[in-house]
């Protein structure tokens, strides 16, 4: 959700104008990094050490793809590169099986290395000859990585119509991720989004070496995970009236094993999060009789923080969400669940017999304590079958659960606190990681700048830090508005995440995302231009005025109309200062030549 310390940011958005059971830990790379690469060679997230060298290996009608060893695994990563190079060089390689022998000239090897443990778990090394493509890696997820930086590599233009061949540079690359967590938290409860869509989103992941999805599947506005024992949450919960009409959506169970399959298969872990004890109208909604007042609810219709919460004096609420989270748990095998804890009100609880008698009984202070009581009770339940609890920072207040991970919303005190403490953190400040925002607010350049690790901890308080999270909370993005939003910021956190603290360099990365625009370009990735400016911008004028359109960016063309209409590629074509003589509005919009465009920006000049 958007977080209430962050809303004031959000005034900014008026500028919209018209997986698996693997264990995240921290890495232990060594930061060490050659000179800036040659404009051959833009990868995103930048590699710890690359070097460049002469010449290139050209991609045939006779390129193969050179398996050894890995069984299933290694061959799924090999037909997914042979599929995306066929994608974008119209060569489709064979897949063959080879031996420990010398390589073979004019192939792509895949090569599960023993002896290369130093790398970690997702690290690889990748060398490109004339002759040879060579990706060795430890273990499966690294051969992974360093097949979607062959992919880069290939050229700006993968996925496009195919040219009759392909390059890929010769360099030479070790490489391994900063931080085990990178993460984009995905909010499909404001706004439900398709199946599909998610499946896109963790290519888009992939791509850019990202390895979590935390997937937000209830909220105040729609409970969006079909429960077999309650049946209600998604007739009831996962529905709520938009202007009269009906809204919503959910996943069903052969959905959510779907999704989840689709992202293990590309190395990323979906953690799901099931929000209590707030943030729950919509399961509310559906079982009124886990509130402490009885009810009757809707679905919230309004975004924000709301007093009826689940009841923590009730032993019928914790067999619920027992019984929820056990259905949950066949569903996701991911290590951790997150069940938010955050934006608690607690006036309910105050009133509330049952909850005073649950505060009585426990001996507990106060309401506070009480949350405290209801998340550690929760995490009893989720440690008793081998999962790991995350919430919000707010689970720090009253006293953390004794397993719990923090994630760190509300700034890095939370983080600092945590780690301290001895509980592992994800940084996700909204201050820098949330997405929603407008670009005003958090631009490219300031993303790029997030440190994860607080400076104030020790070196063994900092390992503590598992990574860090980019948020794409949906109440003011539909489906259709997710990339503008998340990108280009996401290629920006995935930098900070993957590559090494001191190699970050804004000039560099500014430098080679004017590549990766065009790799977005063709992945349909609809990501955020700054619309023109206008100088003077509105005002009022005497007699006449002269208006000059800019383009920040310095690479697309400004298309404007000055009858109301919304611009588009064959309006016309800003070349000189726009002459006005009367009343008008100015309605421009910059676009790109991969096809994209900013939105839609109006400036007013009134003659009196």
């Amino acid at each position: 959700m958007i977080r209430t310390v962050g809303m004031a940011l959000l005034v900014a958005i008026g500028g919209w104008i018209i997986g698996d059971d693997r264990t995240l830990a921290q890495s232990s790379q060594p930061a060490t990094f050659s000179a800036p690469a040659a404009a051959a060679a833009q990868v995103i997230p930048r590699p710890v050490r690359l070097e460049t060298l002469p010449g290139a290996f050209v991609i045939t009608d006779s390129t193969r793809i050179v398996v050894d060893a890995g069984g299933d695994e290694v061959r799924a990563v090999a037909d997914s590169l042979a599929y995306s190079l066929g994608r974008a060089t119209g060569h489709n390689p064979g897949i063959v099986e080879g031996g420990a022998g010398a390589p073979a000239k004019g192939a792509v090897h895949l090569v599960l290395a023993r002896g290369a443990e130093a790398l970690g778990d997702e690290g690889y090394e990748l060398t490109v000859t004339t002759d040879t493509v060579m990706l060795r890696a430890p273990k499966v997820a690294g051969l992974f990585w360093g097949a979607q930086t062959i992919r880069q590599l290939v050229g700006p233009e993968a996925g496009s119509a195919a040219p009759s061949k392909r390059e890929i540079p010769c360099v030479r690359i070790t490489d391994s991720p900063r931080y085990a967590w990178r993460g984009l938290l995905l909010d499909c409860c404001r706004h439900f989004m398709t199946k599909d869509f998610v499946k896109r989103y963790i290519d888009l992941l992939a791509y850019h070496k990202m390895n979590v999805l935390h997937w937000h599947l209830t909220e105040d506005q729609g409970w969006r995970i079909a429960i077999r024992k309650y049946p209600r949450l998604t007739e009831v919960g996962a529905w709520r009236d938009d202007g009269g009409e009906r809204y919503g959506g959910f996943y069903s169970q052969e959905d959510i094993r779907e999704v989840v399959a689709y992202a293990a298969s590309r190395h990323i872990t979906v953690v799901p999060e099931i929000e209590m004890p707030g943030h729950c109208t919509a399961a509310l909604a559906a079982y009124p009789e886990l509130s402490c007042t009885g009810g009757p609810f809707p679905v919230e219709t309004k975004w924000g923080v709301f007093k009826d919460v689940y009841c923590a004096g009730n032993d019928r609420t914790f067999e619920f969400l027992e019984d929820v989270l056990s259905e949950v748990m066949e569903l996701f095998p991911s290590t951790y669940i997150h069940i938010g804890g955050d934006e608690v009100p607690k006036n309910r609880w105050h009133e509330c017999p049952k909850c005073q008698a649950r505060i009585k009984a426990e001996g507990l202070k106060d309401e506070h304590e009480l949350q405290s009581y209801f998340v550690r009770r929760v995490e009893k339940f989720l440690n008793g079958r081998g999962r790991r609890l995350i919430g919000w920072d707010e689970i720090l207040e009253g006293g953390v659960a004794p397993n719990a991970t923090v994630q760190s919303w509300r700034g890095m005190a939370g983080a600092v606190a945590a780690a301290t403490a001895g509980h592992d953190v994800i940084s996700s400040p909204h201050s820098h990681t949330y997405v929603i925002y407008d670009y005003n607010a958090i631009s490219l350049e300031k993303i790029y700048s997030f440190e994860p690790t607080p400076k104030e901890l020790t070196a063994d308080q900092a390992k503590h830090v598992l990574g860090a999270e980019a948020a794409m909370w949906t109440e003011y993005a539909w489906q259709d508005r997710v990339d503008h939003q998340v990108f280009p910021r996401l290629c920006a956190m995935a930098e900070v995440a993957w590559s090494p603290a001191e190699a970050r360099d804004w000039a560099d990365f500014s430098r080679r995302m004017s590549d990766h625009y065009r790799r977005l370009d063709a992945m349909g990735v609809t990501y955020y231009i700054p619309p023109p400016t206008a100088d003077p911008p509105d005002t009022t004028f005497a007699e006449s005025i002269e208006v000059k359109l800019v383009d920040s960016t310095g690479r697309g063309v400004i298309r404007y109309t000055l009858d109301g209409a919304g611009p588009t590629r064959e309006s016309q074509r800003y070349t000189a200062p726009i002459p006005l003589k009367n009343t008008t509005t100015i309605s421009a919009r910059t676009f790109w030549q991969g096809g994209n465009a900013s939105d839609i920006v109006q400036f007013k000049y009134r003659k009196p």
